[in-house]
């Protein structure tokens, strides 16, 4: 039989579903013998619809893992609560992605506290008001669609730090998780089109057959606008040895930064960890335009892979059986999901009124939960899994008291500092992101011009005054105005050629002291996040004092190169907005810190650890403790905040995922 892809509408419920010599029910889009026959698995009922495995979720965990275990002959059915936004120039464009966050087609909003002390989240200039007059909090977009936030994040992808890998080997005796062996997976995931793979020195670390293309923006872009070239040269001089003399020379400094810019972020050269200077961002791109999970979901599909991923389908339980196993463990034997769009309360949009029923599938091997950092935890605990204090205060069945569960929140610490230049960035003063005719987006439609990046002119990795150990600071320059999130803020990020943000970004951040609670039994209301900020937050050894001090020593950084920017500008000026000159003193700018930081790197509700560890809700192999047939494989694993950005570290935990389930299925 010729392989095919077809495409149903069930109940509101996108189901893609593929075969090679199978026949497919047209009338549930699910592949023959997903329904019908009798489970393997006891406690699943006969004649239920099920897989071999479930995954909860399509985003950066979970899309991987679903193809992984397909394309190893596992029957998997992948469930998505968002719906798939590929065919929109929101998801396509990389210079749109702050306007993906803000569309209505995949937005989630959280609004999230930084604070348990109202006074202190107040003095929070994004700080979003109920109409009571009531703090409801900080904007925290995600995305719910195929593929996740990797459907609109910036793309940016970066190795982390050998560190990080590191670390999870030393605190639970699994050599697995050293560096040295955590390389292969970034290599199996990548397929880079930015070195030279011929070079053994240049190809060392990377990967070039993998599913994630990786590109860099075209460096020759920004030379060609007079304003950004000084603002990247006048970074560049904060790392060369002349970075004092005050001289200007145009070509001079251009080809000496084309030489820092041209080194590679991700290399895997010894000494790589400690680089600093200047970087250009590798980006998450074929072509010119996005790629990532979704990519990998649907070339999967096509393919003729068991793969049945079933869009706009909300899981509210896990499912497990009423009796405990042969090992004695709590088993999962499937999940209850709620078929249609829109219901969640995060989506601006979100259904009124009663929903859809829920209805039930079983998985015969593993279910395994990719929803996120937020929803994870919330998932778990609805299902009786988590603190046994707190489920019992809502009246939840404690099936299995696992204190850990929605503890350990971590973000990184953020700020932007935005300067506004008298004239206009000639690269994008034609830019009209969308509205009426638009003559950038007709040249990326002939792959060229800015909207061929993410906007992000250049990187730079910097050591704080903190640190022990790795740079912990990446602070990258973008045309625009970003001071955070709140409503209305992707608009005014693109609202005019004028501006210009250094994004200051605190990696390693020893804050873990986050938590994610339930407000209530409903699986449509989303959970109480509490990130405790700084002083709120872990204060052993003066970590929060640490972290505080290196996101100031950011700030001075992006100051200095606004002034040595300012000073080069022949005509016009180059002159700080936000936070301004009024925020003059270090005391003043660990002030503004503390009022205005903001994150989107949420992780470690569940984390991995040793096995004496009471608060490890994971074991090394992504089991939760205390069951059997339940993983979780996204954000949420990571004991410790890794790298500078976490989109790479999660591609590489579903891969590893993939190896330890197909492993231990094998058996």
């Amino acid at each position: 039989m010729v392989r095919h892809l077809s495409l149903v509408v069930l109940a509101g419920v996108f189901v893609f579903s593929c075969g090679a010599d199978e026949i497919t029910d047209e009338s549930t889009g699910l592949p023959g013998g997903g329904l019908g026959g009798k489970a393997d698995q006891a406690g699943i009922p006969d004649g239920a619809e099920a897989y071999d495995f479930i995954v909860v979720g399509a985003g950066t965990g979970g899309g991987p893992l679903a193809a992984n275990l397909a394309r190893n002959g596992f029957k998997v059915l992948l469930l998505e609560a968002g719906q798939d936004t590929g065919a929109l120039l929101t998801y396509q464009v990389p210079a749109w992605h702050t306007l993906s966050t803000e569309d209505p087609a995949m937005q989630w909003d959280y609004y999230v506290k930084h604070y348990g002390d109202e006074t202190q989240a107040a003095r929070d200039s994004k700080m979003v008001y109920e109409s009571d007059g009531s703090q409801k909090g900080i904007l925290y977009p995600r995305a719910a669609a195929l593929g996740g936030c990797s459907a609109h994040n910036a793309m940016i992808t970066v190795y982390p730090h050998e560190s990080d890998w590191d670390e999870i080997a030393e605190i639970t005796g699994d050599s697995s998780w050293s560096g040295a062996n955590m390389r292969q997976y970034f290599q199996r995931v990548e397929r880079n089109r930015y070195v030279d793979h011929t070079d053994p020195d240049e190809a060392a670390g990377h990967g070039f057959d993998g599913w994630l293309q990786t590109e860099l923006t075209d460096a020759m872009m920004a030379i060609r606008d007079t304003r950004l070239i000084r603002i990247a040269i006048a970074a560049a001089k904060e790392f060369v040895d002349d970075a004092d003399d005050g001289w200007f020379d145009i070509v001079q400094d251009t080809k000496e930064l084309l030489g820092l810019m041209n080194r590679d972020l991700n290399s895997a050269a010894p000494g790589r960890d400690q680089m600093e200077g200047l970087f250009s961002i590798p980006l998450a791109m074929r072509d010119g335009a996005r790629n990532g999970t979704r990519e990998y979901i649907l070339e999967t599909v096509k393919a003729g892979f068991p793969l049945t991923v079933r869009t706009r389908s909300y899981v509210t339980k896990v499912l497990f059986n009423d009796q405990l196993d042969s090992s004695g463990k709590l088993r999962a034997s499937g999940v209850s999901y709620i078929p249609g769009a829109h219901l969640y309360r995060a989506d601006p949009n979100a259904l009124v009124g009663p929903p859809p029923p829920a209805q039930n599938v079983y998985a015969q091997r593993e279910v395994i939960l990719s929803a996120g950092a937020f929803n994870t935890p919330q998932l778990l605990k609805l299902s009786g899994v988590g603190p046994r204090a707190e489920l019992e205060s809502h009246g939840i069945e404690v099936k299995l008291d696992v204190p850990g569960v929605g503890e350990n929140l971590q973000d990184r610490y953020e700020v932007g500092v935005v300067s506004q230049t008298s004239g206009e960035f000639a690269l994008l003063k034609d830019c009209t992101f969308g509205e009426g005719d638009d003559p950038c987006l007709v040249d990326w439609r002939r792959f060229k011009g800015p909207y061929q990046s993410n906007g992000g002119v250049v990187g730079i990795v910097k050591k704080s005054d903190t640190a022990t150990a790795d740079p912990d600071l990446f602070i990258f320059g973008l045309p625009g105005y970003f001071n955070g999130y709140w409503p209305g803020y992707s608009a005014r990020a693109v609202a005019d050629a004028k501006h210009f943000t250094w994004a200051v970004l605190k990696a390693h951040t020893g804050n873990k002291a986050g938590r994610v609670t339930l407000k209530s039994t409903d699986p449509l209301d989303t959970p109480d996040i509490n990130f405790h900020y700084f002083h709120e937050g872990d204060t052993d050894q003066g970590q929060h004092i640490a972290d505080l001090e290196a996101v100031v020593d950011g700030v001075e950084l992006a100051r200095k190169i606004i002034s040595k920017t300012d000073s080069m500008m022949l005509f016009g000026s180059f002159r700080e907005v936000f936070p301004g000159p009024a925020v003059s003193t270090r005391d003043d700018i660990r002030q503004f810190v503390k009022d205005e930081a903001w994150g989107h790197h949420a992780c470690g509700t569940a984390k991995i650890g040793a096995d004496s560890d009471p608060t490890a809700v994971l074991d090394t192999r992504f089991r939760v403790r205390g069951t059997n047939g339940l993983r979780v494989v996204d954000a949420s694993v990571f004991p410790s905040i890794p790298g500078f950005f976490i989109v790479v570290p999660v591609y590489m935990v579903s891969e590893k995922a993939a190896d330890l389930i197909i492993e231990d299925n094998a058996r």
